[in-house]
């Protein structure tokens, strides 16, 4: 299959060097240092396990360069999409598949929805209309992800663990494309399942997305350590209480319970969300796609969520002052 994967960090990294070594025809678009290593070394995963493997891909600097796909996985942060959408065109073939692995709620989230919000456009993802005006939301299949993975430097990425990618049509179907897709991931090595609801298992992950990572970005602390401390896993859960009653509101079945998602968190040990690894380097932050897209929606719901807006705004101001002076935040050791 001819894919390629938009966004080679830490999950399109490892999903685009899985595919390659199952023989998949894989292109990778990304940026400076990164993209010139993979053109040179390859594309280096290192598995939890300390097995390490090269995958050969292209390495691309636009989509142009890559030309139609069989299928494109955007794997870039939310809110880098809006400068990929203009330039999607050229990766489309007339049956080209789009997979949106993104962080958060998804700027397609009401796309065949059904109900009174049908169609309803997220102002919070995609204020402008550019996503819904040049990425067709038919060619979608929606898709969880539930692996940890770092770049660890360039060209080189880190499994931390994890391997499951369930995945769904956006109106509850089981088409044949989704079935491919699924066979594809299968044969990669990872686990996935076809769902008739995706949206109940986008918003399980974004119940911790939504707490531990802007209370990770805050505190710089690890996924147990905000579980172990009283204080943050009784914030988390106000979080993940308000966050449900959204959902709820929306028709959204959680199959597990919020003491259940902190217990699954603690679990994974002391990882660095992908929030704080972004205030350690100084990169933007994913602030709309994890916390404003819930405030929206908690908004058309009619639904309070006061601790969300407290951490959304802390969050807000710490992605402004990063980009102000142009660095990042990190915890060192005092002399």
């Amino acid at each position: 299959m001819k894919i390629c994967v938009v966004g080679a960090g830490a999950i399109g990294g490892l999903m685009a060097a899985k595919l390659a070594l199952a023989g998949n025809d894989v292109t990778v678009i990304d940026q400076g240092v990164h993209l010139e290593a993979i053109r040179k070394n390859g594309l280096k995963l290192i598995w939890e396990d300390g097995g390490e493997h090269i995958a050969k891909v292209k390495a691309a600097g636009s989509t142009a360069e890559a030309g139609p796909q069989d299928l494109v996985i955007l794997a870039v942060k939310a809110h880098f999409l809006d400068q990929i959408a203009k330039q999607s065109e050229s990766l489309m073939a007339p049956d080209t598949i789009i997979m949106t692995v993104q962080n958060g709620l998804p700027w397609w989230y009401f796309h065949k929805h059904g109900g009174e919000h049908d169609g309803k456009r997220l102002k919070s993802l995609d204020p402008t209309g550019i996503l819904t005006k040049h990425i067709d939301a038919s060619r979608i299949v929606g898709c969880v992800v539930y692996p940890a993975a770092a770049v660890t430097e360039p060209g080189v990425i880190h499994h931390v663990e994890g391997d499951r990618f369930p995945l769904g049509e956006l109106d509850g179907s089981e088409s044949a494309r989704v079935q491919k897709l699924h066979d594809l991931l299968v044969d990669a090595g990872f686990r996935s399942r076809i769902l008739d609801d995706i949206r109940s298992e986008i918003w399980l992950k974004a119940w911790g997305n939504l707490s531990f990572n802007p209370i990770s970005a805050l505190t710089h602390a690890t996924l147990v350590d905000i579980c172990q401390f009283a204080e943050t896993r009784e914030l988390a859960a106000d979080m993940m209480r308000e966050a449900q009653d959204i959902a709820q509101a929306l028709g959204i079945s959680f199959r597990h319970t919020i003491e259940k998602r902190i217990s699954g968190a603690e679990g994974v040990g002391a990882h660095k969300t992908s929030m704080l690894q972004d205030v350690e380097a100084g990169r933007s932050l994913e602030t709309e796609a994890l916390i404003g897209s819930i405030l929206e929606m908690g908004e058309m719901t009619g639904k309070p969520s006061p601790a969300i807006k407290a951490i959304y705004a802390c969050v807000k101001l710490l992605n402004k002052v990063m980009l102000l002076e142009g660095g990042g935040v990190a915890v060192t050791k005092a002399a």
